[in-house]
């Protein structure tokens, strides 16, 4: 008997469960190149969570209410900005594409400088860090802080007050009601957001407008 009638033989739909996720990584990985030299990509490219950066992805819904409030309100050739909350950015940047408007991503994780100029290096530990031409600039700004703690969502407060020219809208914990309103004079909504993995913690959504009337009127 050779060696290789030795060796122990996967299952036929494992070897094909490899084969496919392998050529996906491949075609991610060429999509990210694609990006990073400034080429136009007809495919669209997804990023995993990465946990240990207290990444969670939104659920469709969440994003398609957001999206609607969004291309609502914003008025032609209006600018967003995406403060950790990259899974908007795609959608938002189609939505709002026939209005021409611009979407900004204010984010730590370096894998989405794939989205080149419209990525900003953003560490809410350097939370005023920001360039002068961008202050007051945005028309809406959409925040997500990482952590669930006073120290996070105060820092990246900071962020948006400079940030911020009209609307604010801040998606966090529960638990973080009193210091979203105390810090940013916002409400909360009934618009509830959800994470494609369900988290522990009850999370709602806050806005400087009636972000509920506006969802139910679209």
């Amino acid at each position: 008997m050779s060696d290789d009638e030795d060796m122990p033989q996967l299952p036929a739909d494992t070897i094909a469960f490899l084969q496919e996720f392998y050529a996906l990584q491949k075609e991610k990985e060429e999509l990210l190149l694609k990006l990073e030299n400034g080429e136009r990509c007809e495919n669209e490219i997804s990023f995993d969570e990465d946990w240990q950066l207290s990444q969670f992805w939104y659920d469709d819904p969440t994003i398609e209410n957001i999206v609607k409030v969004v291309t609502e309100c914003i008025p032609p050739n209006g600018s967003v900005c995406l403060i950790s909350s990259p899974t908007l950015y795609s959608p938002l940047k189609k939505a709002l594409g026939y209005k021409n408007c611009t979407v900004k991503l204010f984010e730590y994780d370096k894998r989405f400088k794939a989205y080149g100029d419209d990525f900003i290096y953003y560490d809410f530990n350097d939370a005023q860090n920001i360039s002068e031409e961008l202050h007051k600039h945005f028309d809406i700004v959409i925040a997500d802080p990482p952590f669930l703690s006073e120290e996070c969502l105060t820092k990246t407060s900071a962020s948006i007050k400079i940030l911020a020219k009209d609307k604010i809208i801040l998606c966090t914990g529960t638990i973080m009601c009193q210091l979203a309103c105390e810090l940013l004079g916002l409400k909360m909504n009934k618009f509830k957001p959800k994470h494609k993995n369900n988290l522990a913690n009850e999370f709602s959504s806050y806005s400087n407008f009636d972000f509920d009337n506006v969802l139910d009127k679209v």
